[in-house]
């Protein structure tokens, strides 16, 4: 079994940056074999792709509409994924889910992904 928790969410102004954390835990679980993905839903609205990155991290792949302002990382001796977000804006707002999968490419639909965390909220003031 797969823990995954996010943290780092709140409240900032448009033009702020702010920082998730994604740690995982588990008894059987290698993190380091485990692609990582960070997905974000705003009400009525559904889950969306934002960020992936692979096992070694050598690999990132990111939503067009987050290209250059947000930057996905992991610490493996951490079993900790991070995601830096820059140069917010108001329709960054969301609950931000990070989930892990164990294939080796960095998949964009959530049927891929079989372990979540519990989301973490953000909200981007104008």
């Amino acid at each position: 079994q797969v823990q995954l928790v996010e943290s780092g969410g709140g409240l900032v102004q448009a033009g702020d940056s702010m920082r998730l954390s994604c740690a995982a835990s588990g008894r059987t679980f290698t993190f380091s074999r485990y692609t990582i993905t960070w997905f974000r839903q705003a009400p009525g609205k559904e889950r969306e792709f934002v960020a992936g990155i692979s096992w070694s991290g050598g690999k990132t792949y990111y939503t067009d509409s987050v290209k250059g302002r947000f930057t996905i990382s992991r610490d493996n001796a951490k079993n900790t994924v991070y995601l830096q977000m820059n140069s917010l804006k108001p329709e960054d707002t969301a609950v931000y889910y990070c989930a892990a999968d164990n294939q080796v490419a960095i998949r964009t639909t959530t049927v891929s992904y079989d372990y979540w965390g519990q989301g973490t909220q953000v909200t981007v003031s104008s």
